[in-house]
């Protein structure tokens, strides 16, 4: 049966949609809209956000990371993620595409939607009030066929204990200001594997056991961090600050310790932030890469060919470590981490600076003992601990062949 807050919202949205005029159409009529929602009294905005409260609060109770809503592709109705699976949720109600397009209009401020008409599409943050305490969530709204469509990830309030990552004792050693001051360290993976949960652990960290200033550049922010040990400062691009490039030229002159970028993306970001790092500061970046040669590739690929030697020669000195990673189905249907780690020691090194990155796999694979580990070695121990399956495994491999070699190779030892 469906909720009753979402019965009064839609029948609210309904006569709302009414108001509009009927021979508006595309862009022209979500201005309209939104002009129709700005005209309404607090209480009733306040009944439409209760809705859209309602599905938020939902998606801790069917353990959902994503949720999709509004626009044509959905149907009208809400879509959730749960472990790693997108499907519609029928029970909790269904909506035209005029009524979402009002439903979520009601839900941003009108210097959001000036950014909205602008760009197409809205990046931000949004917090909520559960009964079991604050739920914070990263949404992008944007166009879909002259509609609005929402995709928001949940944010876990809490952060896991940093033993969670299963890091070998060097790694770790190289994610706190205690042990190394300086270095880039990048936390690298696909759109949900997430980096973001890995990357506020080890801040996490670093604040709990290092006396030292955080400067987080975000976009946008995720969990919010409370000073500890460490003081940080958490800036939100479009916000604090103009851009992540802006971000890392201003943290420079903030005194900081540690650097945070939670995303690169351009060229212009990857200058700076090894400028950061060649500056003497500790700085963790994330990139959208699924292994560690790749990452190092994507960085020299931004880099126009006749600075790339030059490039090579900074990552070489700068680059400390490459975490690499995918969230995997597990047999139990959850999610475990897999990971790929490349400690960036003097053979790497060598391989960056002469321009050799196909011998990097190798060395990773070589050199366990140092922390390293390969994302095929990784899945091959999941599999070995009857974790996940093999064909999961092999779905996540970034070489098929490798992996098959690896598991065979394990299964005749045994």
């Amino acid at each position: 049966m469906v909720d009753q807050r979402v019965l009064n919202a839609k029948r609210l949205l309904g006569r709302l949609a009414g108001q509009v005029p009927v021979q508006e159409e595309g862009f022209g009529k979500l201005q309209k809209m939104a002009e129709v929602i700005d005209q309404q009294p607090e209480e009733l905005r306040y009944t439409l956000r209760q809705a859209l409260d309602f599905f938020l609060i939902s998606m801790e109770s069917h353990e959902a990371s994503d949720m999709d809503l509004g626009g044509v592709g959905t149907n009208g109705q809400v879509w959730f993620r749960v472990y790693g699976h997108k499907k519609p949720f029928p029970e909790l109600g269904s909506f035209t595409v005029d009524e979402a397009d009002l439903l979520l209009l009601n839900l941003i401020a009108p210097g959001q939607r000036q950014e909205l008409w602008e760009n197409h599409q809205l990046h931000f943050s949004h917090q909520i009030m559960s009964p079991a305490g604050p739920m914070r969530f990263r949404a992008t709204l944007y166009l879909e066929m002259n509609h609005l469509a929402l995709s928001l990830r949940r944010i876990n309030v809490e952060i896991r204990p940093f033993k969670s990552l299963g890091l070998h004792k060097n790694v770790a050693r190289l994610m706190s200001l205690e042990y190394q001051k300086r270095g880039l360290i990048l936390i690298t993976g696909i759109s949900g594997s997430g980096k973001s949960s890995t990357l506020d652990t080890i801040i996490d960290a670093n604040n709990r056991t290092s006396y030292g200033h955080i400067v987080v550049i975000a976009d946008p922010l995720e969990h919010l961090h409370v000073s500890k040990k460490s003081v940080i400062r958490q800036r939100e691009v479009g916000r604090d600050v103009k851009s992540f490039r802006d971000g890392v030229i201003q943290a420079l002159r903030q005194d900081p310790d540690i650097i945070v970028i939670a995303e690169m993306r351009d060229a212009e970001t990857f200058s700076a932030v090894l400028e950061a790092a060649d500056s003497g500061h500790k700085v963790f970046a994330t990139l959208h890469t699924s292994s560690a040669v790749e990452s190092i590739d994507r960085i020299l690929g931004e880099t126009p060919p006749l600075e790339q030697q030059r490039v090579r020669e900074r990552l070489a000195s700068l680059l400390a470590c490459v975490i690499s990673q995918k969230l995997v189905p597990t047999l139990d249907g959850k999610l475990v981490l897999a990971k790929e780690v490349m400690v960036t020691n003097g053979a790497v090194r060598s391989a960056i600076r002469n321009n050799h990155t196909d011998e990097i796999y190798h060395v990773i694979q070589q050199s366990n003992h140092e922390g390293m580990v390969t994302m095929e070695q990784d899945l091959a121990r999941l599999v070995r601990s009857n974790v996940i399956s093999f064909a999961e495994a092999l779905n996540h491999a970034n070489n098929k062949k490798r992996l098959e070699d690896l598991v065979q190779y394990q299964t005749n030892l045994t």
